[in-house]
């Protein structure tokens, strides 16, 4: 009997297949791969296929990338150091990186480099940090760019082992495993994970710091970033503000409101070693003036009052669509203090007919699909920012109220369904 086509192809070949279905159904719904058609925007609203829309795609959560003291760092920069400063930092850097990374010193109370973006970050972190007879444990959810350079260690026979989401008695029992033969155990997690905006949790881990001398941890709170904690310092901070142990990466490009990424380091041994012998603190040209400039204005900003502000009138926000959420009775996947939100829409299919809906009806909405999140966990990623009112969050969760049965049962899929997709413990 001859296999069929499918049933030949590798694992990869397979999941390529998929991707390009879900690719291929994003762009003719006219939901993936948009450019909004307005010659300037407020943050709050985008014109795609000639109809204005409220913008909930955005996680710039303090809507500081249209802050009028931003916009003049900027113009400032680029008018002083011009558009680009082409050379690598290992030679030199313009002053802007000396200015920005003494206030973000400030800010997190260590020494901290700033690098072009979390993902390079973490290329030129995490190969310098790890030793040779050391061993890692990843949460499952943390950050692809985590992933992505955990990965070149593989050619150094590394033991990595992923972990069950936030399953803490299961990392404990790899911890004493792993620790009799390695020097070092690094866990791995996010601050904030970036699809559901669920919240790891730094209080039980420092427990096990304490605990454990050999354990490390390495956390990307890049959505937990300026939201939350002492001077904005991120979720992260807020719940451990430092450790001999804890090593904190965040992103300037999101809550921030400018561009880049920083880390954070707990001993001057581990910092210079980052940031003279990083590759891609080496090979990479600098982050542009004018980005730099935007930046150094953010970080003003969260050296003085105005960050408690921001943040408690984001909190406001925060609160009212859980609620709001509730009263609906929406499945809303992790309930959190964070501005990440996650409605479970569960196959594709449902989530392609709810993104066209809300577009229709006026909102522009994130579909997170796979292979950001598993094929049946599919849903509605929204993050909430100072750019929305009340109003503007309650009209869309009305409006997904309203559709999601109807796109549901188009697909042939009930309630149920997402119950049993996401695990959700309801009736």
């Amino acid at each position: 009997m001859s296999q069929s086509n499918n049933e030949l192809k590798s694992k990869h070949e397979q999941m390529l297949d998929i991707l390009d279905e879900i690719s291929f159904s994003g762009r003719n719904l006219g939901i993936l791969f948009q450019t909004f058609q307005d010659t300037e925007i407020d943050g709050r609203y985008v014109s795609i296929g000639g109809k204005r829309m409220v913008n909930f795609g955005s996680c710039s959560y303090l809507g500081l990338e249209m802050d009028n003291r931003l916009i003049a760092g900027a113009i400032d920069a680029v008018t002083r150091f011009g558009t680009n400063f082409s050379s690598s930092r290992a030679y030199l850097s313009t002053p802007l990186y000396e200015e920005l990374e003494n206030n973000l010193g400030k800010i997190f109370g260590n020494k901290v480099v700033v690098t072009n973006n979390s993902t390079t970050g973490h290329l030129a972190n995490i190969p310098m940090l790890i030793g040779d007879n050391d061993a890692i444990i990843m949460d499952v959810n943390v950050h692809s760019s985590v992933q992505q350079a955990v990965s070149l260690l593989h050619d150094r026979q590394i033991p990595i082992e992923v972990i069950r989401h936030n399953k803490l008695d299961i990392l404990e029992d790899r911890i004493k495993t792993l620790s009799i033969k390695h020097d070092k155990i690094w866990y791995m997690s996010d601050g904030v994970y970036s699809m559901f905006g669920d919240l790891a949790p730094i209080k039980e881990l420092k427990e096990l710091l304490d605990n454990y001398q050999q354990l490390n941890l390495y956390v990307d709170d890049a959505h937990g970033m300026s939201w939350a904690g002492e001077n904005g310092a991120g979720y992260a901070s807020s719940q451990l503000r430092s450790h001999e142990r804890l090593y904190l990466t965040t992103s300037l490009g999101k809550a921030f409101g400018a561009g880049g990424g920083v880390l954070v380091f707990p001993d001057d041994k581990s910092y210079h070693r980052v940031r003279d012998f990083g590759r891609t603190l080496i090979f990479s040209i600098q982050i542009p003036p004018p980005v730099l400039g935007a930046a150094i204005a953010s970080s003003k900003i969260h050296l003085s009052s105005d960050i408690y502000m921001m943040q408690k009138s984001l909190q406001q926000r925060i609160k009212f669509f859980n609620q709001t959420a509730k009263m609906y009775e929406l499945p809303l996947i992790r309930e959190s203090l964070s501005p990440v939100m996650f409605i479970g829409a569960g196959k594709p299919v449902v989530g392609y007919n709810m993104v066209r809906r809300l577009m229709t009806a006026g909102f522009f909405v994130n579909l997170s699909v796979f292979p950001s999140v598993s094929y049946t966990n599919t849903g509605l990623r929204i993050p909430i920012t100072l750019h929305h009112t009340n109003e503007d969050i309650e009209n869309l969760l009305k409006v997904v109220a309203l559709n999601l049965p109807i796109a549901l049962k188009e697909s042939g899929q009930t309630m149920k369904n997402l119950i049993q997709y996401f695990k959700l413990n309801r009736s």
